[in-house]
């Protein structure tokens, strides 16, 4: 008998065994490997009950404006109808985000605190460069970074570079967050007499002291780790658009998980596509919250990758032949319905008048789905320092405070929303700290006549960039260069100064080194490098001619 049993265990580790090269062949080990510690297969659907607001609003209280900050993940410049730009040459209208303009003022020299999605949400949230408090670079797992510093494309003429060395210093993956002692705008505005909410993307820490719901946010319905499917792969209502060169995209699609938590509940499915169900949560919480002040982050993750929109919204889009490009423009439609859902259920309530809506995406569009001129005009794209990868809608309306229809060209940041709201909102700024926003509203009202920054910084290991006035310099060390621009008369970065401009780039250098000295060390290390094509996507053919810059992560 034990020796039966002996054989029966034998053979079922050899399956088993069997089993994990196999999908590891086809996967990737390291893809399996990620899909088995970080997929949860989430619980059924659970309604969420919001907290409702007083049923009156109060009689003698000056009224704070409502706040609501609305960030798109990897939305490109052009990805908007608002500049006669647009998707597919501009045939999929933008008209509820662009009505924010419209009724408000489009920052057109808006910038995002990085090129990437969690420093950039990192500075947004705290009103800082990231970089001051060590949030250098984006949490991912391990094993994710090793595959992406493992590969390369068949043919590549640059290629990726892991550092296994630096895993001695990697943090657990789940505590890499915004340090707890920093001040977010959530609680910021919670001691302001704000009622506090995020729904969405968060990824800015997953273990419990680093979640939404500990970090000065009263509820918060949020995905775990960076992002959502937004419907499982198989639903008959869904259009899927995999990119099969992109390894990023192979990990999504194999590890992602399909979930939402609701302050620390267990993960649980969403309700329909993920950009209808946030919507739906959000409108609900605009009427819980009719009759007291509200802070609402809502944190969409689209346009980001895996690309999957609705048969509906798919099907409305027939004129588009190119399958990628149609997803991706279904996937910009749902947003902007959503958005206008969103501004609808204000006037539905009552309260359009008395709230503040900002719309921004966190940078640029990305290289790796494989569409060019998403961030048209400007040059390069997600996790670069041109103008593509961090320069970003930038909305936003106060009825009867700001002017409507107005375009403001000084570049200002992400992090002045910090600024701005505590100003709207009448809370004191934190004193024990730099604060590198400052508050917009006097600026656009003419009220100041000086810019609100001389100068921006961006870093990320030994790539950074300042932009000086109208004046712009990167330096990397891979390759080992340095990209002038004046922005006044290129804003595309095409025409590089730097060899004929050697003062300027002296100058520029020697803010970047005193920038430097009072940024902090960064509380987690970069893994790998990767490079990434200034003027191509990642699925076209680069040459050994083609200008590149390595990013770390």
């Amino acid at each position: 008998m034990m020796k039966r049993i002996l054989w029966i265990v034998a053979a079922l580790c050899a399956l088993l065994v069997a089993t994990f090269f196999a999908v590891g062949k086809r996967e990737g080990v390291a893809i399996l490997y990620v899909k088995y510690i970080m997929r949860t297969d989430p619980a059924p659907n659970r309604a969420v009950v919001w907290q409702n607001g007083p049923t009156e609003p109060a009689a003698t209280k000056k009224k704070q404006p409502n706040i609501i900050l609305i960030v798109a993940d990897d939305l490109g410049y052009n990805d908007i109808t608002l500049r006669q730009g647009g998707v597919a040459g501009g045939s999929v209208p933008t008209p509820h985000i662009d009505s924010i303009a419209h009724d408000g003022v489009d920052f057109s020299a808006g910038y995002a605190g990085n090129a990437t999605c969690s420093p950039s949400r990192a500075a947004l949230m705290t009103g800082r460069y990231a970089t001051r408090f060590g949030f250098e670079f984006t949490p991912v797992p391990k094993q994710f970074m090793k595959m992406v510093g493992t590969h390369s494309a068949p043919g590549a003429v640059n290629h990726a570079i892991y550092h296994a060395e630096r895993e001695r210093d990697l943090p657990r993956y789940e505590d890499e967050g915004i340090p707890v002692s920093e001040v977010t705008i959530g609680n910021l505005l919670q001691k302001a007499g704000y009622h506090t909410v995020h729904i969405g993307k968060w990824h800015l820490g997953d273990s419990p002291q680093f979640r939404p719901y500990a970090r000065g946010f009263d509820e918060a319905l949020s995905m775990p780790h960076g992002g959502s499917m937004y419907m499982p792969a198989n639903d008959p209502g869904v259009v899927n658009s995999k990119q099969e060169y992109d390894p990023i995209d192979k990990f999504i699609w194999a590890a992602h998980p399909f979930g939402v938590r609701f302050n620390d509940s267990p993960v649980f499915a969403p309700k329909g596509y993920v950009t209808d169900y946030l919507t739906d949560e959000a409108v609900k919480v605009v009427a819980a919250n009719k009759n007291r002040p509200f802070f609402m982050y809502l944190a969409y993750n689209a346009p980001h990758t895996p690309l999957q929109a609705t048969r509906a919204d798919y099907d409305a889009l027939s004129h588009i032949k190119d399958p990628t490009l149609r997803v991706y423009a279904a996937m910009i439609r749902s947003l902007d319905r959503n958005i206008g859902r969103v501004l609808q259920s204000l006037k539905d309530q009552g309260m359009d008048q008395d709230t503040i809506v900002i719309f921004t995406s966190d940078n640029g569009a990305a290289h790796y789905i494989g569409l060019d001129g998403l961030n048209k005009p400007y040059r390069g794209w997600k996790t670069t320092y041109f103008d593509g990868g961090v320069r970003v809608p930038f909305l936003m309306r106060w009825p009867g405070v700001l002017p409507r229809g107005a375009t403001y060209e000084s570049a200002v940041s992400h992090f002045d929303i910090f600024a701005t709201a505590a100003a709207a909102a009448g809370a004191t700024l934190p004193s024990d700290r730099m604060i590198d926003g400052v508050n917009l509203v006097p600026y656009v009202r003419g009220e100041r006549s000086d810019r609100p920054h001389d100068v921006l910084f961006w870093r990320g290991g030994d790539y950074r960039a300042v932009r000086a006035g109208d004046w712009k310099l990167q330096v990397s060390a891979l390759p080992n260069k340095d990209w002038l621009y004046n922005l006044k008369s290129d804003p595309g970065e095409r025409n590089n100064l730097a060899a004929s401009q050697p003062d300027k780039v002296k100058e520029l250098k020697a803010l970047l080194r005193d920038f430097d000295k009072q940024q902090a060390k960064p509380l987690w290390p970069s893994l790998a490098e990767a490079p990434i094509p200034l003027d191509k996507t990642l699925r076209d053919k680069i040459n050994a001619n083609d200008e590149y810059v390595y990013i770390s992560n």
